[in-house]
């Protein structure tokens, strides 16, 4: 099944692959970016370049599907982002278009579970997570009132790009034969390739006429641990690394100066407590989910860094 989307966000991380995918599986999608950024949108698909609010219900015009994928900055988050689903919820309401929306595990706070699926209760606490979960209520209500969304959950991405915790963090110093950790060695993180997202988003939309108005399903990417993730680094580049942990104190004494400082120590519990997404219910509903192995998945990232 194909039709038309819009991917709003369309040169960032997840909006870049998801056009890609969209597109390479028959859909004709207009990439949906800010002045000046269209350079940096796919090949093969229509580029819109605008910042306006109304140039979104214009762009989704006759669409099926609008993909939801604005990279707020987190220093913009407070100002914005619920501004862009105000958006992105117009637009839908005036075309009929289902909204998709990546979630991800902001919702849940530092006292979240080892294993969270779509019954876990949301507890944020934290502003980005209360603003996330107020961001999800917003398209509950939309849904109550006739539009179609989806909101699929994942850890932090990585690979197709720059701007993750892998890539600003984790293998920044890889020349200098170190690799630097959030946090504890032996906890589980839940990470997600972006790949696998956005193929995973191809097949939601697709079997989207089987699910209720409002459907959230969590998405199972790998969830390992600081000594597995630097193993699969040192395997990928064929050299050891002396691995070491991140100064948080750093994070936090910035904060007190510094917006940025104060948006990272928010979210340091994600790196203490040990937490992974059942797919049990995305399964159920597109049968296999796409899922690279792991050190697959961390060679192709690291040669997408050069």
């Amino acid at each position: 099944m194909s039709g038309r989307i819009v991917v709003l966000g369309a040169a960032g991380r997840l909006g870049y692959a998801a056009a890609q995918a969209f597109r390479d599986a028959g859909w004709s999608v207009v990439s949906f970016v800010r002045p000046g950024a269209g350079p940096r949108a796919p090949r093969g698909t229509a580029v819109v370049q605008s910042q306006e609010r109304a140039a979104v219900a214009d762009a989704a015009r006759g669409a099926d599907i609008i993909l939801h994928a604005f990279n707020t900055p987190f220093t913009q988050w407070q100002r914005l982002a619920l501004q862009h689903t105000y958006a992105v919820i117009d637009a839908a309401e005036a075309t009929g278009a289902t909204i998709m929306f990546p979630g991800n595990l902001y919702n849940y706070g530092a006292r979240m579970p080892a294993l969270i699926d779509e019954t876990t209760p949301m507890q944020p606490t934290t502003r980005k997570g209360q603003l996330r979960v107020a961001i999800e209520q917003r398209l509950r209500e939309a849904s109550e009132r006739g539009v179609r969304v989806i909101i699929l959950r994942a850890g932090d991405f990585y690979g197709a790009g720059r701007g993750s915790w892998f890539d600003l963090v984790i293998a920044k110093q890889l020349a200098q034969g170190r690799i630097t950790y959030p946090g504890p060695l032996d906890v589980a993180h839940e990470w997600a390739y972006v790949p696998d997202v956005a193929a995973a988003l191809v097949r939601l939309a697709a079997s989207r006429a089987m699910f209720p108005a409002f459907e959230t399903f969590g998405f199972p990417g790998h969830a390992v641990t600081g000594r597995e993730l630097a193993a699969a680094v040192a395997k990928a580049t064929g050299r050891g690394y002396r691995v070491g942990r991140m100064s948080w104190w750093l994070a936090r004494t910035v904060g007190q100066l510094l917006p940025l400082g104060r948006e990272l120590a928010e979210i340091a519990y994600l790196w203490r407590v040990p937490h992974r997404i059942s797919g049990d219910k995305l399964e159920a509903a597109i049968g296999e989910v796409p899922h690279t192995p792991f050190e697959t998945a961390i060679a192709a990232a690291l040669r997408g860094l050069g």
